[in-house]
This record gives C-alpha cells, sequence and structure tokens, in this order.
C-alpha cells in the first residue's frame, strides 16, 4: 500500500507541476495577445473607421448638394 500512495502523491506532483507550466504559458501567450492587439489590431481599425468616416462624409456631402439642386 505504501507504494501506490507514493505513486499516487508522485503523479499529484507531476500533474501539478505540468498545470502550472502550462498556466505560465498561457498567461505569456495572453499577455503576448493583448500586446499584439493594442499595438497592431485597435490602431488598423481606428485608421479604417476614420477613413470609412471620411468616405461617409464625403457622400453625404455629395448627397447634400444633390438634394439642394433638385429641390429648387
Amino acid at each position: 500500500m505504501p507504494y501506490e500512495k507514493s505513486s499516487f502523491e508522485e503523479f499529484g506532483r507531476k500533474l501539478n507541476h505540468e498545470i502550472g507550466e502550462a498556466t505560465t504559458r498561457l498567461e505569456q501567450e495572453g499577455e503576448k495577445l493583448i500586446t499584439y492587439l493594442n499595438n497592431e489590431v485597435v490602431p488598423a481599425i481606428r485608421g479604417n473607421s476614420s477613413k470609412a468616416l471620411r468616405i461617409a462624409a464625403e457622400k453625404l456631402s455629395k448627397l447634400a448638394n444633390y438634394m439642394d439642386q433638385h429641390s429648387k
């Protein structure tokens, strides 16, 4: 019986160690992902959003001009 308990305890220690390493790797990869999103994705979205707003503003301006010309 002592052998079985010792084997089970050793298995528990190994499993705990493996889970600890996996958790550390996940935390590191999560930090990398957040950094990537903040440094690359968010600025790209903001840049494209402002471009889309400029295009929309131009189209609305043309529409307003068209409406002014045809309402007279």
